[in-house]
């Protein structure tokens, strides 16, 4: 059994004064951080933050350290790793080894498994995660999506259910189950999600909405933090699904796809697909 933890998140625009990188920084809520830390053990631990995704990563650095800094951590670095040789290096492999959380920031998800993914600081991350209880690995937007074995790479949100909208990758495999999506509400992705979930329907597709995660332990028990929702796709009771026939630009069929619509404290278990809804009563975390 898997057991460390593995917190997706959607990811949060912090709108400034124009569209460049530079005043849209993927952000993520203080609520959503407070997660991160507490699943990590505390404002005491060890917290590497990673911004490989990101274009401008050294400004990206510095606003996590500051939002961790403001939640109390005592112990947060950047690891700014910008090509495949800076995963080897002898310093950053020794602050992944001591780390108790690693943060993913947004960007370019490719970045991310081009220049970790297969070297010694993607199997460092793979093997705590899967035999240490406790360690935490978080990612937002790219960081996310990034944790998937069938990653999305890209593909337009303005084009209707048709192949060909959404292209793929391969992610970093910490969690091969699932098909991960961000901004999922704010920027329509359901299209996207959809075919992603048509090509692989073997998978679960994760849409998630902006300042909302899950927290997964164990490689399965997922419970929804934030304020937004979390749509979950699955396929695996399909009775019709033409993606395979059909060229590029096409619309496309699926039917019996089962959606779950969730939201704060709700729950789900991936290997037996249930939902686990808590009452209206229920503390919101």
């Amino acid at each position: 059994m898997i057991q460390g933890t593995l917190i997706p998140i959607g990811g949060n625009e912090d709108k400034g004064a124009g569209d460049n990188e530079m005043y849209t920084l993927e952000f993520v809520d203080a609520g959503i951080l407070h997660h991160v830390v507490e699943q990590a053990g505390g404002v005491k631990a060890k917290i590497i933050v990673i911004p490989t995704a990101s274009s401008i990563p050294e400004e990206v650095g510095e606003m996590y350290l500051d939002a961790f800094t403001k939640l109390g951590c005592t112990n947060v670095t950047v690891l700014d790793i910008r090509c495949k040789e800076d995963s080897e290096e002898e310093t950053a492999i020794a602050l992944i080894k001591e780390a108790n959380g690693v943060m993913f920031s947004g960007g370019d998800q490719s970045k991310i498994t081009d220049r970790i993914g297969g070297t010694t600081i993607h199997k460092i991350l793979t093997d705590r995660y899967q035999n240490e209880k406790g360690f935490v690995i978080a990612g937002t937007s790219a960081g996310a999506m990034a944790m998937a074995s069938e990653m999305i790479a890209g593909g337009s949100a303005t084009e209707a259910f048709v192949k060909g909208a959404v292209t793929m990758y391969k992610g970093l495999s910490l969690i091969p189950e699932l098909i991960i999506d961000t901004h999922f509400i704010q920027r329509g992705r359901f299209g996207r999600t959809s075919e992603a979930v048509a090509k692989f329907p073997h998978l679960l597709g994760v849409g998630l909405a902006e300042d909302t995660g899950m927290i997964i332990k164990n490689g399965n028990d997922c419970t929804v933090i934030g304020s937004g929702m979390v749509i979950l796709f699955d396929g695996s009771k399909l009775t019709h699904n033409n993606e395979k026939l059909l060229e590029e630009g096409t619309p496309m069929t699926m039917a019996n796809l089962c959606v779950h619509v969730l939201s704060n404290s709700d729950h789900y278990n991936i290997k037996k697909r249930k939902v686990s809804v808590l009452s209206i009563e229920a503390p919101f975390i």
